[in-house]
């Protein structure tokens, strides 16, 4: 493992960011396959288990009250309804599942309780369990590890220097504090962030710097590319090139080796080959089902099609645990 480092300088960081694209997109290639098996993606699914109304101002998502969007508000989605969407989604092939809630924070309340029961029972499917449901506190962390809950995403969204001017309800070190509480409840960590939201490439290369540095590498790394939402201050903004979006896969991948890379929310823009590159790139895990919560995403059956072209095949659930189990027996 002497390629995993948490002593990242932004020097570093830039001087592989800024690398000639094929040369950036090959050395990546080749520390993935130092770390990963380069046939194997995993395939997670989402669900809106609590869609819209949520009280924060982040000026990229559809969910948040204060915006006129599309987005209906739905109350806590039934334990039952969860069941039967995890049992299709693992039918064609996701091995994880996420539940998102559009909540700030968590609160110890009746939700909370179903949410818990949701977990128990997907994890009960042999499936993965991720949650995305806001801060949560060490003790309510400790909760969703003891019914099974396996990851849960807190993305840091960007760097700490442009954090101020997408959110405004809630403080940089309120996320990283977040990450601090699920790690002390020895849950697996995904955090990563958005890209094309007005920020420079420094401020990408800043938010690489705060995901590398940290004591632990989070185990899942989304790279999400803005989908712009009528109605949210970032409306106007154009879309991501699929060229930045392999440059920054790329360079997630050579300071994280060790980490998942999730080709996240706008993959639904790219054709095959854009993502094939994106996978070359180290990119090693991505959404599927028609839906990222509120936005557009590729299909189950166009990705199976996209596999079978480009020779990938679906990672297996508790693939590193089975591992450490097998090392220690």
């Amino acid at each position: 493992m002497a390629d995993v480092r948490h002593n990242w300088t932004l020097e570093e960081i830039s001087e592989i960011y800024h690398k000639p694209l094929m040369e950036l997109v090959f050395e990546a290639a080749t520390m993935h396959r130092k770390y990963h098996d380069p046939k194997e993606v995993q395939v997670s699914s989402l669900i809106s288990i609590k869609t819209g109304g949520c009280p924060e101002d982040c000026a990229y998502c559809p969910q948040a009250a204060r915006y006129h969007t599309d987005v209906k508000v739905h109350k806590l989605m039934e334990v039952e309804e969860v069941r039967a969407q995890a049992e299709s989604a693992k039918a064609n092939g996701a091995s994880r599942m996420c539940l998102g809630a559009a909540w700030r924070e968590v609160r110890d309340n009746k939700d909370f309780d179903k949410v818990l029961d949701m977990v128990k029972t997907v994890n009960s499917m042999d499936m993965e369990v991720c949650c995305t449901l806001g801060m949560v506190s060490e003790e309510q962390a400790k909760r969703l590890a003891d019914a099974g809950l396996f990851a849960y995403n807190h993305n840091i969204d960007t760097s700490e220097a442009f954090y101020d001017d997408i959110i405004s309800t809630r403080e940089y070190d309120d996320r990283l504090k977040t990450i601090d509480n699920v790690r002390k409840a020895k849950i697996s960590v995904c955090s990563g962030g958005i890209i094309g939201m007005g920020e420079s490439a420094e401020d990408r290369m800043g938010m690489l710097l705060t995901l590398a540095n940290m004591d632990q590498h989070p185990e899942s790394v989304p790279v999400n590319a803005l989908v712009p939402v009528e109605g949210t201050p970032l409306a106007e903004q154009p879309r991501v090139a699929a060229h930045e979006l392999i440059r920054m896969i790329a360079t997630a991948r050579l300071v994280m080796p060790a980490s998942v890379v999730r080709l996240s929310a706008g993959r639904e823009g790219m054709s095959l080959t854009e993502q094939a590159l994106c996978f070359m790139a180290g990119a090693n895990s991505i959404f599927a089902g028609d839906k990222l919560l509120t936005t557009p995403n590729p299909d189950f059956n166009d990705d199976k099609e996209m596999f079978d072209l480009l020779g990938l095949q679906p990672r297996e659930a508790f693939k590193e645990v089975k591992k450490e189990t097998e090392v220690e027996a």
